[in-house]
């Protein structure tokens, strides 16, 4: 690093990779690192390895002395003594997020977030949703989540799970949903569900990046992704209409396949919204909970 002027720490913890950065007041990135969640191990060891990388890349950047916010974002509905909606890392749930944060880093500010939420107001500050209104970031990854944006503010809902469409019914007969222990729309369309039924599938480990690749010849493959996307195409479409948004952006792993994800996106926009967003990609890609979490300690 070549300068000496303050920097903001941003830490996105999510269900496969824990993403590291320091950025300048601009949101520019200007160091990164990656671990691994390894979730089922835990949900201690996720902190306790992301917090010394952490102190590492500060180090490693000579950045230790000139950090002023933290950011820190995670799946779920991040609160003071717990946080809800996270399930996929055992013992997430019981984490008191900000306090094992500030045990390590003292006094510095603190501002903690869901992944999502905080994706969302990055693309709106520097990427692909600036001047739109409404905005949706729609995240797919390993989970699914929306996050909306009315006025340039999100919209957090009365208990901040506006947007946590993973949660959605998929049919009548889906009667429980949530309170059965099931994100039915998630299981049906996000990485882990769609990696673990591509797997059975196909009697060996596969991932959803690979299933979208192995789609363009193998037919058991191809089946499976189509019926993945009417699906989620059938939901975006029903959140448009709900919502009207000038413009949706698409971000988290699986748009590592957008060449086949958004034009069925757009596809189903354009049939069944009488006002059709546009759906774009989202601006930052890997990046967008990572410099959400930079625009939420921004923001304090």
């Amino acid at each position: 690093m070549t300068t000496r002027s303050e920097v903001i720490l941003g830490i996105d913890f999510g269900g496969t990779k824990v993403a590291l950065g320091i950025a300048d007041r601009d949101g520019n990135l200007l160091a990164t690192r990656r671990l691994d969640t390894d979730a089922a191990a835990g949900a201690a060891q996720v902190v306790t390895r992301a917090l010394a990388g952490a102190r590492s890349l500060l180090a490693d950047e000579d950045a230790t002395d000139r950090v002023i916010a933290i950011g820190v974002v995670s799946p779920g509905i991040v609160l003071p003594d717990r946080i809800l909606l996270a399930p996929n890392v055992p013992g997430w749930e019981r984490l008191h997020l900000r306090e094992l944060v500030a045990a390590e880093f003292g006094d510095l500010p603190i501002e903690v977030g869901t992944d999502a939420k905080a994706a969302a107001l990055a693309e709106a500050k520097w990427g692909a949703l600036k001047d739109a209104d409404p905005a949706v970031f729609l995240s797919l990854g390993t989970g699914i989540a929306a996050a909306i944006l009315v006025g340039g503010r999100l919209l957090a809902g009365a208990n901040g799970a506006a947007g946590e469409i993973g949660y959605n019914l998929l049919a009548p007969q889906d009667t429980e949903g949530f309170a059965s222990g099931a994100a039915p729309l998630e299981e049906a369309v996000g990485g882990r569900g769609l990696g673990g039924r591509a797997s059975r599938l196909l009697g060996r480990p596969v991932s959803a990046g690979e299933l979208f690749a192995l789609a363009r010849e193998n037919v058991a493959a191809k089946e499976l992704v189509t019926a993945a996307l009417d699906e989620l195409s059938m939901h975006v479409a029903n959140l448009a209409l709900a919502i009207d948004p000038q413009r949706i952006a698409v971000g988290g792993g699986l748009v590592r396949s957008a060449d086949v994800l958004l034009p069925a996106l757009r596809d189903r926009l354009a049939h069944a919204v009488p006002f059709p967003p546009e759906l774009v990609a989202a601006r930052f890609d890997q990046d967008a909970a990572l410099l959400g979490a930079i625009a939420l300690a921004l923001d304090s």
